[in-house]
């Protein structure tokens, strides 16, 4: 007998949440049906993680209890590596990645039906000099033809963008070429999604890991083994070709995001919006001061501020160990 132990859905998410926040004061603000919903394919492990990581945030910025923002933080934490703000980067690569991302996000949220942004940034995390991160609205357990498309579109925004704006091409790509390659792989020859049909090419067998590559067209002749490249090459350039006609298009949205990120580091969805609406930089500077400072506008925005803290030792809120007799 084989028993699968499939990853938590949503409502399994905010079930773990609630076991692992019992023992840690959290604001009225935390809500833990939105930090279920914003973490699709974690596992109860990676829960509890996240939990723990936004107590030490809270801790460290000198809280009582537990914010969204901390959460938030937790999660980005967990799934892109700390930040390393110590990282010095030249102005001009600072600026080459602001556009990278910009592209991304600008392709991303053009296209009809993708997913939606989370947030961008160009702080580096982990190993990336920035990222643009899209999330959900539901946990997905399959996914149409038309969202791998879009998907391999948004991929090579950034580098799009690079082409676009400084009339050259660098490494920074790299990955995101890998895994626009890879989906449009698996979409010609494990999903049968192209021209040549609903036929699976080539073997999954590939536990001789010294012979990858060789082994890569086994099981098809080398006539299918061109025609699979030569469509995952048609595939890929189309989507780069569809991406670069998006940006083209919305030039001037592209400049803003990047300026934008150039000015503020990271923006989430709403400054998004509000930078493709037309709205400044500079206007963008002064919501962020009142949503901080101005009790009546975070009150109006549906959020409750925290009442200012005098500096003190930091404060045990750090979820407590487990008893010998708890599992």
């Amino acid at each position: 007998r084989r028993v699968v132990v499939h990853l938590p859905d949503v409502a399994g998410r905010e079930a773990i949440l609630k076991v692992h926040t019992r023992k840690v004061p959290l604001a009225k603000n935390a809500n833990m049906n939105g930090v279920a919903r914003a973490t699709p394919g974690m596992s109860g492990a990676d829960l509890a993680n996240l939990v723990n990581e936004a107590a030490l945030v809270a801790a460290r910025r000198n809280k009582d209890v537990v914010e969204n923002e901390d959460f938030d933080y937790a999660r980005d934490k967990v799934i892109m590596g700390p930040e390393r703000r110590s990282m010095v980067i030249p102005e001009k690569e600072k600026r080459l990645t602001a556009y990278h991302e910009a592209g991304h996000t600008l392709v991303g949220m053009k296209l009809p039906g993708y997913d939606p942004v989370h947030k961008v940034t160009i702080i580096p995390r982990g190993m990336a000099l920035g990222v643009t991160q899209h999330t959900a609205n539901e946990d997905r357990f399959s996914v149409d033809d038309g969202w791998i498309l879009n998907f391999i579109a948004m991929a090579m925004g950034g580098r799009a963008a690079e082409e676009i704006v400084f009339a050259r091409i660098t490494t920074g790509a790299g990955n995101d070429i890998e895994r626009a390659t890879d989906f449009a792989r698996r979409y010609v020859s494990e999903w049968g999604m192209s021209n040549l049909g609903p036929v699976a090419f080539g073997s999954k067998d590939e536990a001789l890991v010294l012979g990858r590559d060789i082994q890569r067209h086994h099981g098809m002749s080398e006539h299918t083994a061109v025609r699979v490249d030569r469509e995952v090459h048609r595939i890929v350039t189309e989507q780069y070709e569809r991406a670069r006609q998006l940006i083209l298009e919305n030039r001037e949205a592209l400049d803003a995001i990047a300026l934008a990120l150039l000015e503020l580091e990271t923006l989430d969805l709403p400054e998004l919006r509000l930078i493709m609406d037309g709205v400044s930089v500079e206007e963008l500077k002064k919501r962020r001061v009142v949503d901080h400072e101005d009790p009546a506008a975070t009150a109006a925005a549906g959020t409750t501020p925290a009442a200012p803290r005098e500096k003190r030792p930091t404060p045990s809120i750090l979820p407590a160990k487990p008893n010998s007799e708890e599992t």
